[in-house]
């Protein structure tokens, strides 16, 4: 089946800045739409994402993308034939850039985005359905409630406060988030505290230090009858290259080394039911990473997201140094599908937990939960159980779980 048609557009994510658009129709009609999400704490590895740096949208729109789109890649691809690596390939070859420079990430991954889930279509098969090899995982999800550092104006340093529910079935994990973030806001209101949130969902209100939201996650997990440690765990992202600064750490008002940052650590996991820490350290320290691995023996899950940015390039140093044991994957970080699910398949072989990603600024598309269950993927973060953009993905498992069962 052939291409005939590619067309690009700008249209708004959910923190209203400006992302890309892209539809793809095929000789037959056949047609899928994709928008591309967008982070705010980026990761300075990540492949770059094409904004205009003009006087519109504070210089974030993307019509320099979607013209790459429309007058670089489509000439070069409609008539193809339909075909994943052929494609990507074709546009990689276009840019010419480690980096995606020239046509922007952005722009690279709506049509590779769209080539999927044609690809799905010509094949009859939903898209959860169509990248799997037949073995089907629902992945847990980590649930952002709580928000600080650079997806919340507050005075939190840690970027993500999760919960982490391990009922067996995915609809009542997040039965059990709904239920635990409801209750959180009633302590907050309680307590006087602001109930609005920030980019990705979760409460987002002045606390005095970082411990005090791990006690009301913990308080607000009891409240609503389930158990800390066994119904539910928490997990962190503490995204440090945010606080990161000449060698240093500044974090609870105060500057920390890594060593003192790796104590700080130490201290939270042995007194709360925390899981998994996210970007502990900054995007380069390989040695930090790997000291907090070996440290807990895999008992925690010691992800690298900055330090890795989905790259297969990156994430080989880590497996070489023995840094993190866990992986965040974003499509967007490296630009196209055949780059991300060669990602997916180093750590696997490697052993490294996967975790299925969104962005704080996001779309209503809800590609992430297709690939979190059809490729077996272990964990997906799609935000809190708040605001449109992140439940979409929630009810897209639970229709995926309900179409498996």
């Amino acid at each position: 089946m052939k291409i005939k048609d590619i067309k690009a557009r700008e249209i708004l994510d959910s923190r209203s800045n400006p992302t890309i658009e892209v539809k793809m129709v095929l000789e037959d009609n056949t047609y899928a739409i994709s928008s591309v999400p967008s982070g705010a704490s980026t990761g300075s590895k990540e492949s770059l994402e094409l904004r205009d740096k003009d006087e519109r949208f504070h210089g974030k729109g993307v019509l320099k993308a979607v013209k790459n789109v429309n007058e670089i890649i489509a000439p070069n691809i409609i008539g193809m034939e339909l075909n994943q690596f052929e494609i990507d390939k074709k546009m990689l070859e276009l840019d010419g850039t480690e980096n995606k420079s020239n046509l922007g990430a952005n722009a690279i991954l709506g049509v590779s985005l769209c080539t999927l889930k044609c690809l799905a279509k010509i094949n009859d098969k939903e898209l959860f359905e169509y990248v799997s090899d037949g073995n089907y995982n629902m992945p847990i999800p980590m649930v952002n409630v709580i928000n600080g550092g650079a997806h919340a104006d507050n005075n939190l340093d840690i970027q993500e406060f999760m919960l982490v529910p391990i009922q067996k079935k995915e609809k009542e994990r997040i039965r059990c988030a709904s239920e635990i973030f409801i209750t959180l806001k009633g302590l907050l209101k309680d307590m006087k505290l602001s109930t609005g949130v920030g980019d990705e969902g979760g409460f987002a209100p002045n606390l005095e230090n970082n411990e005090k939201a791990l006690d009301l996650l913990v308080e607000a997990i009891e409240k609503s009858n389930y158990i800390p440690g066994q119904d539910v765990y928490l997990a962190l992202d503490a995204a440090a290259s945010e606080f990161y600064d000449n060698g240093l750490y500044y974090i609870d008002n105060k500057n920390l080394t890594k060593e003192e940052l790796l104590d700080y650590y130490t201290n939270l996991i042995n007194k709360y039911p925390i899981i998994s820490i996210e970007d502990p350290f900054e995007e380069n320290d390989y040695d930090s990473f790997k000291k907090l691995n070996e440290k807990f023996n895999n008992k925690i899950m010691v992800v690298g997201d900055d330090l890795f940015v989905s790259s297969t390039k990156y994430l080989k140093q880590g497996i070489q140094n023995n840094a993190g044991n866990a992986i965040l994957l974003k499509a967007n970080q490296v630009g196209s599908i055949t780059e991300f699910f060669e990602t997916i398949k180093l750590a696997k072989e490697n052993g490294y937990k996967t975790i299925i990603s969104h962005r704080s600024g996001e779309t209503l598309d809800t590609f992430i939960a297709d690939l979190g269950v059809g490729l077996s993927l272990d964990y997906i973060k799609t935000g809190s159980v708040s605001r449109g953009e992140r439940i979409a993905k929630y009810n897209r498992l639970m229709e995926i779980e309900e179409k498996l069962n």
